[in-house]
């Protein structure tokens, strides 16, 4: 995922990618890469650039999508989409936001709660 409000926020600083980079003790394509989403951001390193940009860091602050991999190892026949492959290990990558994964952990953890309370009732 492109980093586009901090890519705007360096460029209306008057910043270029390779003074940032230089903060972040990189080179300019690894930085590039960074900034076009091809390379994680770690928490210290945003804090490190709105620290130089001298801006709150949810100014330019973009969350990571997760990605999920889903490895297929059976024989997959799927006549609607056309899709075939019989010879198994089938690798789908797929990204998920963040906000989804924690959406559905929450809700993963009420409906524990909500078995755990089934589980008392019955005895």
């Amino acid at each position: 995922m492109e980093k586009e409000k901090l890519r705007r926020v360096r460029k209306q600083k008057g910043f270029t990618q390779q003074q940032i980079a230089d903060i972040l003790a990189t080179d300019v394509s690894n930085y590039s890469r960074k900034e076009s989403g091809g390379v994680k951001i770690i928490k210290e390193e945003w804090e490190k650039i709105a620290k130089f940009l001298d801006v709150p860091l949810e100014d330019i602050y973009q969350e990571e999508e997760a990605t999920m991999i889903i490895n297929n190892e059976y024989n997959t026949v799927n006549d609607q989409a056309g899709f075939y492959n019989l010879n198994g290990n089938n690798t789908n990558n797929y990204n998920i936001p963040n906000s989804v994964i924690d959406n559905l952990q929450d809700y993963i953890a009420l409906l524990k709660e909500e078995i755990e309370k089934l589980k008392e009732g019955k005895k």
